[in-house]
């Protein structure tokens, strides 16, 4: 009888699941890391069928998740490219310290602290963009949550453009609220980083100098005429910005 040949043995093919993620994670490295640029062709599904050892539809399903992502873009007949970035913004809206602090359930109230018309000078320039000698009103005010200290407001208001607000009471509204409902604003700006609390600030929250702060600087602008510069500061700890946005559209 004559010896049974030795069968060679075959390696395990690799599951449809595994295979998928594989052909998945080498293309996103080489989209990711730049290999492929914006603009590359991504290679037809028969040659991604035909390199893996795969079939069709776990190809397409790869590319499909790949292009969900935004990672690709698909043209009929034409094949697969890498995207070009897209880019986000996150808007952050002019967002009123009454409403802010009563979304906690807490009860709002605010105080002027410091009020005083003066002229501009070098130093007014960086915060609202006007030339020395430009009328403007400086206000502090406190705003509260509950019993608790909740911002520093430190605005100044360009009188050129509302010069009305050089006899306003500020007795029932804070100024922000009172300009935003009275004088028309076309662009505003927003700055936000995190400093130490400078005397002003300490002594509000009752806190040491220098302790962690959340600043938020916005000025807004009626066309290209400056109409206010606020500065707002919060407890760091205690505070936090939250913009909700979508994918933009091609």
């Amino acid at each position: 009888m004559a010896p049974a040949r030795a069968r060679a043995a075959t390696p395990p093919r690799a599951a449809a699941g595994s295979l998928h993620q594989r052909i998945l994670g080498e293309i996103e490295a080489r989209i990711l890391t730049g290999e492929w640029p914006p603009g590359h062709r991504i290679p037809f599904e028969h040659e991604l069928t035909t390199r893996y050892g795969c079939s069709r539809m776990t190809v397409n399903k790869v590319l499909t998740q790949l292009a969900g992502a935004g990672l690709i873009e698909r043209r009929r007949k034409a094949g697969s490219f890498v995207r070009r970035p897209q880019f986000q913004l996150a808007i952050l809206t002019i967002q009123d310290i009454r409403t802010e602090v009563e979304a906690r359930g807490l009860a709002y109230r605010f105080s002027v602290a410091a009020r005083r018309q003066r002229r501009a000078g070098k130093a007014d320039s960086p915060r609202l963009a006007v030339p020395a000698g430009t009328p403007l009103l400086a206000l502090t005010c406190h705003h509260f949550a509950g019993t608790q200290p909740f911002c520093l407001e430190e605005r100044l208001i360009n009188l050129a453009a509302v010069p009305e607000a050089a006899d306003a009471l500020f007795a029932d509204e804070p100024p922000g609220t009172w300009l935003v409902t009275r004088v028309p604003w076309s662009t505003a700006e927003h700055r936000i980083r995190a400093c130490g609390a400078g005397p002003a600030a300490a002594a509000l929250f009752g806190i040491a100098e220098g302790t962690a702060c959340l600043v938020v600087e916005r000025r807004t602008f009626e066309t290209d005429r400056p109409v206010t510069a606020v500065r707002l500061t919060y407890k760091g700890e205690e505070h936090e910005l939250v913009a909700r946005f979508t994918p933009s559209q091609s």
